[in-house]
């Protein structure tokens, strides 16, 4: 079992930046693959980022490419999305999701195994 607790959301005016964590519990992180997605009100849950459990292979979405980037930090069992340049469209609820499986199904849902509450990221125009 895998518990992620997200934080560092917010308000930020258009162009400025973020940086949101998501901590993990358990002995296990390393293992798995962690990915951020985000949903805004009236949409689908969207995967933003992915990152494989080594930090060594990284995917983004195309809308967030060049202004988002993931890490993670196995020893703090803590992975980030720094976000620059914000847009309003980046308005959404942001989730960190571990995967126990490969990248190849990074983009979905159910390719997650646990999921945290969500952290609340508000750009204003």
């Amino acid at each position: 079992q895998v518990q992620l607790v997200e934080s560092g959301g917010g308000l930020v005016q258009a162009g400025g930046s973020l940086r949101l964590s998501c901590v993990a519990s358990g002995r296990t992180f390393s293992s798995y693959g962690m990915g951020w997605f985000r949903q805004a009100p009236g949409h689908e849950r969207k995967a933003v980022a992915h990152i494989t459990w080594s930090g060594g292979i990284k995917y983004y979405a195309d809308f967030v490419k060049g202004r988002f980037t993931i890490s993670r930090d196995n020893a703090k069992n803590t992975v980030y999305l720094q976000m620059n340049s914000l847009k309003p469209e980046d308005t959404a609820v942001y989730y960190c999701a571990a995967s126990i499986g490969g990248p190849s199904g990074w983009r979905l849902v159910n390719g997650y195994d646990y999921w945290g509450q969500g952290t609340q990221v508000t750009v204003s125009s």
